[in-house]
């Protein structure tokens, strides 16, 4: 029983107030308690990865499967229309101290791995240790940064320390994924034993062998989701049954969820043959981030028959910030008159009307359709946080927040490209010998960097044209998926086109995404290589807020410290998922507030008739590896182009 437990042990947390769902509740507001559970739901790869070499999604090298993440649970599962509330799954009871230091977590007791042991404090604190390990992806470390230690209280309960007091940590260590120990072990006379084991006394007799974290490959993952992997193909496809003895299918936060029988992942090298595939047949639904698709290749008769539907959902998400990220890395972009002249040259209105059909509206905000953006002048509260920084800004910040630029009368792009011109001579660079040219005679080029051709190379050409208008000398370099990643993930680009997700609570994630720290750490999301004071004190003031109100203040003035220091062109955005689908699917009438489009469908859809033209049943073939070798019945039992 948990050493702690009072009325203070709560069912949820929230980051800032009460959470919607009381002790008791049904089941999510967004489901469908109802939905049958049958049938199968097969998907194309969600992202351009055409291949994949791993099962564990935990380390930096490889590319982990689709899907693999239906294997994991975490303490905590978040609802979908709230900002910032969480509500127990592995952790039947939560309770945060009141200082806010720590949190204690008591583990559900009929919560079991997909071997059948159950799930144990011990497993949640090797998970911990494993991941903030060197074993693990770099990005752990930042995100458990605030983390001091775990403590196991008993054999169901242990508490997370923190190093200082903020009202998301409890969150943040509530969202810790657990896996147990006993993934890694192995009987090979050549391994060595793990001293985390050997520390939590979690090794069995005669399988005190382990292999290193970040050398596990296809080793099935002993884990507590409601999924199990039943074959793969070569990386080329990847089959995933519901487990029968899912221990947590009756939960409130599990109820009218995961309701396939099996979900199917089929990769396919490029968008044009996915898109054709999906139009054959060969799997069930697509989630489109090209408009110009959208509109004229979503045709045909099946679509006229009402086979396929086409579908709009509305999303509350924000906007991520897309565009081309400029790496300030490079000695070149160091100037932010340099950057700010990028952007100039960009002409977003030409783009919308030539190719997304006037379907998107400009992102002018790292926190764009949310109230974190910053508004056009600070307030009193934002202004607290920025005078004391007065020093390491620039005065500009304390003026009108910067605007994309138009090329809409009364501007145009010959006046936007004279204004680059003055902002880059004022830099130091000046056309001459066929060039844009520094005093020291280098001429100014540079590569943009991608890995999906399609609409990002048309827009990339048109871009290159203008910025060649400037004596600039750019190319556009398309790379297969594995290697553009091994070059972002070094910082190996001059600019690049990604996506940088934004949530409604900025918490913790944001250290990676600005951080001066996670600018010289490999694999980290600070791709521009921010490295300003003036923007880490911002992050600390972020992480600290105690209200909501705090929390925006705070976002609205690290946005505006980043928009001036232009390290981005900003792209485009839409509040609508854009979905289509097999008319055998169905989805809840209520929609949820924030969600990704692909986790929507694989967790919350269901299969209404039985399918009756499917033109590539799932089959197996000779390459492929078979559940049965490795997993027994268990009877004990998560860039428009």
């Amino acid at each position: 029983m948990l050493p702690i437990r009072d009325a203070d042990a709560a069912h949820a947390v929230a980051q800032y107030g009460q959470p919607k769902y009381a002790p008791g509740f049904a089941h999510f507001a967004y489901v469908n308690p109802d939905a049958p559970k049958r049938g199968t739901l097969t998907l194309a790869n969600p992202n351009r990865r055409t291949s994949f070499d791993k099962f564990n999604p935990f380390t930096l090298r490889g590319n982990e499967a689709p899907g693999i993440g239906l294997l994991f649970e975490t303490l905590l599962t978040a609802s979908a229309d709230e900002v910032a509330s969480a509500y127990g799954l592995l952790a039947d009871e939560i309770q945060v101290a009141p200082d806010g230091k720590s949190v204690v977590f008591h583990i559900h007791p009929q919560a079991r791995f997909s071997n059948g042991d159950p799930v144990t404090a011990h497993e949640v604190k090797y998970s911990y240790e494993m991941l903030v390990s060197q074993a693990a992806a770099p990005v752990y470390r930042v995100i458990y940064a605030d983390i001091a230690g775990v403590t196991i209280l008993d054999r169901l309960t242990l508490r997370f320390d923190f190093k200082r007091s903020a009202p998301e940590l409890p969150l943040l260590a509530g969202g810790l994924p657990v896996f147990s120990p006993k993934w890694v072990e192995r009987k090979d006379k050549n391994a060595v034993p793990s001293q985390a084991l050997q520390s939590e006394g979690l090794l069995r007799k005669g399988a005190q062998q382990t292999m290193p974290f970040d050398q596990l490959t296809f080793e099935m993952p002993v884990s507590s989701g409601p999924y199990l992997i039943e074959h793969y193909d070569n990386g080329r496809s990847i089959t995933y049954r519901r487990n029968p003895a899912y221990w947590g299918a009756d939960l409130p936060v599990r109820r009218g969820m995961y309701n396939f029988e099996r979900i199917v992942y089929k990769l396919y090298g490029d968008d044009t043959a996915r898109l054709e595939a999906f139009k054959a047949g060969e799997f069930d639904a697509l989630v489109e981030y090209r408009a110009r698709h959208w509109v004229r290749s979503y045709v045909g008769k099946r679509f006229k028959r009402g086979e396929l539907i086409k579908g709009e959902f509305k999303q509350h998400n924000g906007a991520s910030m897309q565009g081309f990220f400029i790496n300030t890395r490079r000695p070149f972009f160091a100037d932010k008159r340099v950057r700010e002249a990028l952007g100039l040259a960009f002409d977003f209105e030409w783009a919308n009307r030539q190719l997304f059909y006037q379907q998107y509206e400009r992102i002018n905000s790292y926190f764009a359709n949310s109230e974190l953006a910053a508004p056009k002048l600070p307030d009193d509260a934002e202004l607290k946080l920025l005078n004391p920084l007065k020093a390491q800004l620039d005065a500009s910040v304390w003026g009108p927040l910067p605007q994309p630029p138009v090329t809409t009368a009364p501007d145009s792009l010959r006046s936007n490209l004279r204004r680059a011109r003055e902002l880059l001579a004022q830099a130091g660079w000046i056309y001459r010998d066929g060039a844009l040219r520094n005093a020291q005679g280098e001429p100014l080029r540079f590569e943009i960097l991608d890995d999906s051709g399609g609409n990002i190379a048309q827009i990339s050409s048109a871009y290159a044209r203008n910025l060649e208008k400037l004596g600039i000398e750019v190319k556009f370099r398309t790379l297969d998926f594995a290697l553009y990643q091994k070059r972002l993930e070094n910082f190996d680009f001059d600019l690049t086109t990604l996506v940088l997700p934004a949530g409604q609570s900025p918490g913790v994630e944001t250290l990676e995404h600005f951080g001066s720290q996670a600018a010289k750490t490999i694999g980290s999301s600070n791709v521009s290589g921010i490295q300003i004071a003036a923007v880490d004190s911002l992050l600390n003031a972020l992480l600290a807020a105690r209200t909501r109100d705090e929390l925006k203040t705070a976002t609205h003035a690290l946005d505006r410290v980043l928009l001036h220091g232009y390290y981005v062109v900003p792209h485009w955005y839409t509040s609508k998922h854009r979905i289509a689908y097999r008319e055998t699917l169905a989805h809840p009438a209520v929609l949820p507030l924030y969600y990704s489009a692909e986790d929507w469908i694989v967790s919350q859809w269901w299969e209404q008739n039985p399918a009756v033209w499917r033109v590539d049943q799932p089959r197996q073939t000779k390459s492929s590896k078979v559940a049965g070798q490795a997993l027994p019945s268990f009877s004990s039992l998560a860039v428009e182009h």
